[in-house]
C-alpha cells in the first residue's frame, strides 16, 4: 500500500503540519510548533543513527539551504552530508519511514527552484565529490555526483581530455547538478548536453530500489518500458523537432525503440525526483589541439543571432552571442572586443578553420585570438553574464524567471525580435545573451518581486512568453531545467496528455512523491514561494536583508582551488570550503536574519555573527562577486547593530585594533614598551600567536616637520596610521621618489585618518565622528591638490567609505575624488619622469582592497618602467588589518596565505624583489616567512634611486 507523504510548511520559525491552519488559536498554534519541533527532532535523531555521514539541522544549515540562483525560496527541515551510496540508501529510508521529501543538493546554482526543498537536503559536495576512475583508452570517467566540473576537467586535460558541456558555472558546479538538469554550456554545438555524454547512472530511489540506468532498457523501473510501449505514437509526435537544447519535462523520447531505449539519458534533466545519482560514468572528448576563438562584431543582436545558424556547417566549437547592454563599458572598447552592437564568440579548432568562419560571416568587424590569456580574458566577459545580467544599465535589478528556452537555431533572430517586442510591451527590460548556435537564449528581466502587483506581472509575462516561445516551435527550457519556474507552464509546450504522462512515470520511479515534490510533475505555481515575499521594508535589518536579496545565487564564490585570474573573492571559503563562510551563504544568512522566519532574533542573531566573524572584510565581492554585494560593509553595518545598546560585549579587540589610531597618536613610541610586556595581545584582547607589529620611536610626521623642503607643494601627501607610526620609513622613501620626480609634497595641516579601524569592526558613529574631524582639517589644506595615500587599504577607505558613510557631505565626495595611490600620483604628476631602473624580477601581493576598489593598472605600468618583471599575487594575504589579530582566526588567517601568496613567494625567481604596498601584506609575510625582505614599491624605488 502506498503511504502517504507527510507536507511540511513553516510557521513562524518552525515547522508544522500542513493541518494547522493559518486560523489556528494562539495556542494551537504553539501547540502545532512544539509538535513541529519535536518531529523534526525525531527525524534528526534518526538520521544521526543511521548514516555515518553529517547530519545537520541547526538554524545555520536550514537558513544556508533556503534558496538557490532561482526567485524562489523553501525552508528545509535540515541537511544530511552522506558519506557513501550507503549513508544515502539509509537517509532515505529514515525520511520514507518518517514522511519526509527530500531534495538532492550540489552546488546550489539552479535557476528554477529545484534545488530546494522542504524535507531534508541531502548535500552531496561535502563527502560524494570523488573521481573515482578516468580511463584515457576508453574515453570515460567514473565520478560521484558531488565533483566539481572543473576537477573532473582538470583531471583529463593532461590526457588531452575533457568533458563537453561546460556551463558557466563550471568552477563550481558539480556533476551530480548538471545531471539533474541536464546541463550544457557553450560547447554544447560541437559536444551536445550532459545526457549526450552520460553512458550509464548507479541510482537509488526513495523507496530503496538500487538502479543502474543506462542503454537498451538496462536499469529501468518496473512498468516503465511496458508504459512506453503504450504510448509509442504519442512520444514520437509530441516533441518538438529541430531542437538541439530541448531540457523541458521528462526526456521519455530517449526510450523510443528506434532511440536505443535509454534509460540513462531519460533520466537526465528529471531534476532530482525521480532518483538519487549516486555513481555515474561518464563519456570524454578529446580536447581542441588548436583552440582560436573568433569573436564577430554585429550591428545588433538579430544579427548577430540571424548569423548564427549560418556557421554551424562550418563545424564551430562554440557560437555563444551577446548584446553590448551587457558589456559593462562602451562596446568595443570593453574587454577589447571587437567594433559591432553584438557578439559572436566562435571556437574553432585551428587557425584555418578560424579563418574559414571570420570569411563566411559576414560580420561587421572580426577579432582573431590564438593567445590562450587572451581567450581567457575575453571569455571571462560571457561567462560573468549570468550575474552582470542582474544590473541593468542606469540601475535596477534584474532577474531570472524566464531565464534560458530555446528555439530552432534558424529561428532564434525572428524570435528574439518578438521577444523583445513582448518585453516593451509589458514595461520590462531584460538583456538576452547566451547560445545563440543552439538557438538557446539566457535573459534576466527587471520583475518587480517585492509587490502583489508585480507577482501578478511577473506571472502575465511567464505566461505569454511560454505561448511565444511555442509558437516559435521551442521548449520552455534550454539549459537550466524547469523547476518552480516552468513547470506548471509545461502543458502549453506537450499539451495536457504527454504531461499526464510525465505524471504516470514519476509514479514508476517515486511511488510515495518523496523526491522533490513540486518540481516538473504536479507543479507549485510559479508565483508561490518567491523568496522576495514578507521581507520588510523598514529597519536596519530590513535594509541588510534587501541588499543580501541581491545575491541571486551563481555562488562565484564558492570557486576552490586554483582561482582564476587575480580574483580576491572568497579567502574564507576558499580556507575553510564552508557554505556559511562563502559571500553566497553569508547574504542568505542575512536574508534570512531580515524575513525571521528560520533566523528569529535579527540584529541578535549569534548565527549571522558567527558566519561574518570570518569575513576578512577584504572587499573582494565589491568588485569579483558579478552582482556587487559588498560584503564588508553589511558586516560593519550588521556589527554596528549587533552591539547597539551593549557595547560592553562587544570583543576587546574591537576597542583596541578599532581604536589604533586613537591609540597610537595618544601614546605613540610608547606603546612599544608596553606590547613587550608579558601577556601584552591577552590583555589587548588579540591572538597570542603573533607579535605585535613594533611602534616606531619617531613618527613619519615628525621626520617630515623636521625637514625642510622650498619645492612648492604639488601633492598632499595623506599619513595613514601605519605609515605615520608603524612604517615611517615607507612615507620617507615616498617623499625621496616625489621629489626626485620633481614633484613637491605637503602633508595636512594636522591629525588626519580614513576611519577603516573603526568601520572595520562595526563602530560606524565613530567612524563618521572620525571622518567629520578630518574634513575639517583638510579644508585647510591647499585646494586642488591631488591627496596621495600610500597604504592601499586607507585610499579605499576614502574612495568608497567616507563617501558612503557620509553621503550629504560634499566634502566627502570631493576629498575620495582626490584620492591617487603612490603610482596613480607619479604617472599623472610626473608623466615624463623616468624611474630609476631595478631590472629585476618581483613577487608579492596586491593587495585585496587595491584589487577591489583602486585598481593596479597604473602600478603594473610603473613597474615595467622600472624594470621590475613578473606579476604580484592576487587574493588575499590572510592577516586583513584587524582579522588575524583576533583570537580564533590565526588558523584560516595562515591557510589564506597559503592559498596563494606563499606559493608564490617559494617558487619566485632567485633574486626577485618582494613587494607589498599593504601595511597588514607586510606584516604577514614577515611573520609567516620572516627570510623575505619585503617592501613597498616606494622603498624599492628610493633604493635603486640612492644606488
Amino acid at each position: 500500500m502506498r503511504r502517504r507523504l507527510r507536507h511540511w510548511v513553516v510557521v513562524g520559525s518552525h515547522e508544522a503540519h500542513s493541518d494547522a491552519g493559518r486560523g489556528t488559536a494562539p495556542g494551537a498554534a504553539r501547540r502545532a510548533s512544539d509538535g513541529a519541533r519535536g518531529a523534526a527532532g525525531e527525524l534528526a535523531a534518526a538520521l544521526r543513527a543511521a548514516v555515518a555521514g553529517d547530519v545537520d539541522f541547526s538554524v545555520t544549515a536550514r537558513a544556508l539551504t533556503t534558496m538557490d540562483a532561482s526567485n524562489y525560496r523553501r525552508v528545509p527541515l535540515g541537511v544530511v552530508a552522506p558519506r557513501d551510496a550507503d549513508d544515502v540508501a539509509a537517509a532515505l529510508a529514515v525520511c520514507r519511514e518518517h514522511g519526509v521529501p527530500v531534495v538532492a543538493r550540489g552546488g546550489g546554482t539552479s535557476i528554477g527552484g529545484q534545488s530546494t526543498g522542504t524535507g531534508v537536503v541531502l548535500d552531496l559536495t561535502r563527502h560524494l565529490d570523488a573521481l573515482v576512475s578516468l580511463d584515457p583508452e576508453a574515453r570515460t570517467a567514473v565520478v560521484r555526483p558531488g565533483l566539481v566540473l572543473d576537477r573532473l576537467r582538470a583531471a583529463a586535460r593532461p590526457h588531452g581530455l575533457t568533458f563537453g558541456p561546460d556551463p558557466s558555472t563550471h568552477a563550481r558546479c558539480t556533476l551530480g547538478g548538471m545531471i539533474g538538469n541536464n546541463a550544457c554550456g557553450a560547447h554544447s554545438v560541437a559536444w551536445g548536453t550532459t545526457a549526450d555524454n552520460v553512458r550509464s547512472l548507479d541510482v537509488l530511489t526513495y523507496d530503496g530500489r538500487r538502479l543502474r540506468p543506462g542503454q537498451d532498457g538496462r536499469g529501468a523501473p518496473a512498468g516503465l518500458t511496458e508504459l512506453v510501449g503504450r504510448h509509442l505514437a504519442e512520444l514520437r509526435t509530441g516533441y518538438p523537432a529541430g531542437l538541439p537544447r530541448r531540457i523541458s519535462g521528462y526526456a521519455l523520447d530517449a526510450l523510443l525503440p528506434e532511440r536505443g531505449v535509454d534509460v540513462a539519458r531519460s533520466f537526465c534533466g528529471s531534476e532530482g525526483t525521480l532518483g538519487i545519482v549516486t555513481e555515474a560514468e561518464l563519456r570524454l572528448v578529446p580536447l581542441p589541439a588548436e583552440p582560436v576563438l573568433v569573436v564577430l562584431g554585429y550591428a545588433d543582436e538579430t544579427a548577430a543571432a540571424d548569423a548564427a545558424a549560418g556557421l554551424l556547417p562550418y563545424r564551430p566549437l562554440t557560437v555563444e552571442g551577446m548584446a553590448a547592454d551587457l558589456v559593462r563599458g562602451a562596446g568595443a572598447a570593453a574587454g577589447g572586443l571587437p567594433r559591432g552592437g553584438a557578439w559572436l564568440f566562435c571556437e574553432a579548432d585551428g587557425a584555418g578553420a578560424a579563418e574559414a568562419l571570420v570569411r563566411a560571416a559576414d560580420a561587421v568587424d572580426a577579432l582573431v585570438v590564438a593567445d590562450p590569456a587572451g581567450q581567457r580574458a575575453l571569455w571571462r566577459i560571457r561567462e560573468d553574464a549570468a550575474g552582470t545580467a542582474t544590473r541593468l544599465p542606469g540601475g535596477g535589478d534584474a532577474w531570472p524567471g524566464w531565464e534560458d528556452c530555446a528555439v530552432p537555431p534558424a529561428r532564434l533572430g525572428a524570435y528574439l525580435r518578438d521577444f523583445r517586442a513582448l518585453l516593451a510591451g509589458f514595461g520590462l527590460r531584460g538583456i538576452p545573451y547566451g547560445h545563440f548556435g543552439d538557438g538557446c537564449v539566457h535573459v534576466r528581466v527587471d520583475f518587480d518581486l517585492w509587490t502583489r502587483e508585480g507577482t501578478a506581472r511577473f506571472r502575465e509575462f511567464s505566461e505569454a512568453v511560454a505561448d511565444l516561445v511555442v509558437a516559435h516551435g521551442g521548449s520552455l527550457s534550454g539549459e537550466h531545467g524547469d523547476g518552480k519556474a516552468r513547470a506548471e507552464l509545461l502543458p502549453r509546450m506537450y499539451g495536457e496528455r504527454l504531461v499526464a504522462l510525465f505524471g504516470e512515470v514519476k509514479d514508476l520511479w517515486d511511488p510515495d512523491g518523496g523526491l522533490n515534490p513540486g518540481m516538473l510533475v504536479r507543479p507549485e505555481p510559479l508565483d508561490s514561494g518567491l523568496r522576495f515575499e514578507n521581507l520588510p521594508l523598514l529597519g536596519p535589518a530590513a535594509g541588510l536583508g534587501r541588499e543580501a536579496a541581491r545575491c541571486v545565487g551563481v555562488a562565484k564564490c564558492r570557486v576552490a582551488g586554483p582561482a582564476p585570474g587575480a580574483d580576491v573573492m572568497c579567502p574564507s571559503y576558499r580556507a575553510t570550503g564552508e557554505e556559511e563562510h562563502s559571500t553566497r551563504g553569508r547574504a542568505r544568512l542575512l536574508h534570512e536574519m531580515a524575513l525571521g522566519e528560520v533566523i528569529t532574533d535579527g540584529l541578535r542573531s549569534a548565527e549571522v555573527r558567527e558566519a561574518l566573524d570570518l569575513c576578512l572584510s577584504c572587499k573582494g565581492c565589491r568588485s569579483d562577486c558579478p552582482v556587487g554585494v559588498d560584503m564588508a560593509a553589511y558586516k560593519s553595518r550588521f556589527l554596528e547593530g549587533h552591539y547597539a545598546g551593549r557595547p560592553w560585549r562587544r570583543p576587546r579587540a574591537h576597542w583596541t585594533l578599532g581604536g589604533l589610531p586613537r591609540l597610537l597618536d595618544r601614546f605613540g613610541a610608547g606603546l612599544d614598551t608596553a606590547r613587550r610586556l608579558p601577556f601584552a595581545a591577552r590583555l589587548a584582547g588579540l591572538t597570542p600567536e603573533r607579535e605585535l607589529p613594533r611602534v616606531a620611536e619617531r613618527s613619519f610626521v615628525a621626520w617630515f616637520g623636521e625637514r625642510a623642503s622650498d619645492r612648492p607643494p604639488a601633492l598632499t601627501l595623506w599619513p595613514d596610521t601605519f605609515t605615520d607610526h608603524l612604517a615611517p620609513q615607507v612615507g620617507a622613501a615616498a617623499v625621496r621618489v616625489l621629489e626626485a620626480a620633481g614633484l613637491g609634497v605637503a602633508l595636512p595641516p594636522g591629525r588626519v585618518c580614513c576611519g577603516l579601524t573603526y568601520v572595520s569592526t562595526g563602530r560606524l558613529g565613530a567612524a563618521r565622528r572620525v571622518m567629520r574631524r578630518t574634513l575639517d582639517v583638510m579644508a585647510g589644506a591647499p585646494e586642488g591638490l591631488p591627496v596621495v595615500v600610500l597604504e592601499p587599504s586607507c585610499a579605499a577607505a576614502l574612495r568608497t567609505d567616507l563617501p558612503e558613510l557620509l553621503p550629504d557631505d560634499p566634502r566627502a565626495a570631493r576629498l575620495a575624488r582626490s584620492v591617487r595611490t603612490f603610482a596613480e600620483a607619479l604617472e599623472e604628476l610626473a608623466p615624463d619622469w623616468d624611474p630609476p631602473r631595478a631590472d629585476r624580477p618581483v613577487t608579492g601581493q596586491t593587495h585585496c582592497h587595491q584589487h577591489a576598489v583602486l585598481g593596479d593598472a597604473a602600478d603594473r605600468r610603473l613597474r615595467e618602467r622600472a624594470g621590475l618583471t613578473g606579476e604580484l599575487v592576487g587574493g588575499c594575504c590572510g592577516l586583513a588589518g584587524n582579522f588575524g589579530f583576533e583570537p580564533g582566526h590565526y588558523e584560516v588567517s595562515v591557510a589564506c596565505a597559503e592559498d596563494r601568496l606563499l606559493p608564490a613567494l617559494r617558487s619566485a625567481p632567485e633574486g626577485a624583489a618582494v613587494l607589498a604596498d599593504g601595511f597588514s601584506c607586510r606584516t604577514q609575510m614577515a611573520h609567516l616567512v620572516p627570510e623575505y625582505h619585503v617592501r613597498h614599491l616606494a622603498e624599492l624605488l628610493a633604493e635603486e634611486l640612492d644606488r
